[in-house]
């Protein structure tokens, strides 16, 4: 179980972006957190994975703080986070990437599992190199896979949708719902996109660095205003590129 109290962030010029958010993700349950542009859903995310340290409050994972702990640290901890834009691994192959995001030496049906997870035919997938010929759809279930690969207790999905086009979409989501009743651990996706928003189990609103709202996915996604309805923080629908 992850647990945040009262963390704030601020800029190095003082702005407060996170103003004392509680917040606890627990596991086996796929948490969204939702929010308009700039409310804090990225920064909160990377403040979780230890990209950035808390400028006060307190993060535990199991009861462990590892509100100090760095990106590395926290990964060994059991925290594994997938970046809005996958980073590129020039000389890279698929199959190096996993042994690598393992940590250990995979089997090989080990690996066909995972991409077959993320939507990708192994023997096509497995000694592709990591460049500019894998389109934005791939890339990312690429690192999806990563993250699956590290058997992590908490996973963290930054914008999955984000570049990627309509049918990668549809087969992301797949993965997540398959996700959500394979996994004992939590899966945390920060998105504003409709669909995504429907396969929660829980859905948590930040605007202005502060939780507006948490709940269930029937009590929460009611209120928000996308395509018009609801009266919560204004959500416009996302249209995802493609």
């Amino acid at each position: 179980m992850l647990k945040l109290k009262d963390v704030h962030w601020d800029l190095p010029d003082g702005e407060e972006l996170i103003k004392g958010v509680d917040l606890t993700i627990s596991p086996g349950r796929l948490t969204v957190i939702t929010g308009p542009n700039g409310g804090g859903k990225t920064t909160l995310a990377k403040l979780i994975a230890g990209l950035y340290m808390p400028t006060s409050g307190k993060i535990f994972l199991d009861d462990r703080d590892i509100t100090d702990l760095g990106i590395t640290e926290r990964a060994k901890a059991g925290i594994a986070y997938a970046f809005q834009q996958p980073v590129r691994f020039k000389g890279l192959t698929v199959r190096q990437l996993l042994q690598i995001a393992s940590g250990t030496e995979m089997k090989e049906f080990e690996m066909c599992h995972i991409l077959e997870k993320v939507g990708l035919c192994a023997a096509e997938y497995m000694n592709r190199p990591l460049d500019t010929h894998l389109s934005g759809g791939e890339s990312k279930r690429i690192e999806i896979a990563t993250v699956l690969a590290r058997n992590a207790s908490v996973l963290i999905f930054d914008e999955p949708e984000a570049g990627i086009d309509l049918w990668s979409f549809s087969s992301l989501i797949d993965t997540f719902e398959k996700l959500k009743t394979e996994k004992s651990g939590a899966l945390l996706i920060i998105s504003h996109q409709e669909r995504i928003l429907n396969i929660a189990d829980e859905i948590v609103l930040i605007a202005e660095g502060k939780i507006r709202a948490q709940g269930g996915r029937d009590e929460v996604l009611p209120t928000l205003n996308i395509n018009g309805r609801g009266c919560g923080c204004p959500l416009g629908r996302e249209v995802v590129n493609g």
